[in-house]
């Protein structure tokens, strides 16, 4: 099979796995755990791309990296014309916007979290500035999202499969009261059966 996603268990490889079965192309998964007491990615990946990060892509040899460059490509190449919005729209733009606002923006304050919550005390001068800039994107995407439970249009966008990693990220901090429609969205995901296919497929993720 000539499309092989490399996937690390609970990680945003898991928004490719859900978009190629919305697409419905026919894909081959290698799977990577992360080290149970490191939570780091395994040095395997390594093999496939310098930065021994996930997701990434092949495509009869080619190697593509980075979630937004790879969701792009595969709706470009494998059918997903219909998760995309017209070029030359106002759609369109605000697609590119969200598209990179997912794994830009968002993941920012959300990384140094992350990263920070080793440290303990020694990260207490920072918390409140990145507890501001959280609470900042997750209030803006909750202001951004339709009533019709999607970011761009009526249907169901790549856009919307980017931001779902971020949104689930702010209900898992507990935050769902606060953004009850982030919390809708993250459900509403997670009832598409494509959703529901690419987590049989993808194994452990933060337990969904």
């Amino acid at each position: 099979m000539s499309l092989i996603v490399h996937h690390l268990n609970n990680s945003r490889s898991q928004r490719i796995l859900w978009l190629l079965e919305e697409i419905g192309a026919a894909y081959e998964v290698k799977y990577y755990d992360r080290d149970p007491v490191t939570n780091l990615a395994p040095p395997e990946l390594l093999a496939i791309h310098p930065l021994g990060k996930s997701p990434v892509i092949e495509d009869n040899g080619r190697v593509i990296t980075e979630s937004g460059a790879i969701t792009e490509y595969l709706c470009e190449r494998h059918g997903g014309g219909h998760l995309v919005p017209e070029r030359g729209t106002d759609d369109h733009v605000s697609h590119l916007e969200w598209l990179h606002f997912a794994e830009g923006s968002a993941m920012t304050p959300i990384l140094l979290r992350i990263y920070t919550a080793r440290l303990g005390e020694a990260a207490a001068p920072l918390e409140p500035r990145i507890a501001q800039q959280l609470d900042a994107h997750f209030a803006y995407m909750e202001s951004r999202l339709g009533e019709n439970g999607h970011f761009i249009g009526d249907s169901l966008s790549a856009a919307d499969i980017m931001l779902s990693f971020p949104a689930e990220i702010a209900i898992m901090q507990g935050m769902a009261p606060r953004y009850p429609k982030l919390a809708g969205f993250v459900n509403a995901c997670h009832d598409r059966p494509a959703w529901r296919r690419a987590r049989e497929k993808g194994g452990a993720y933060y337990g969904y």
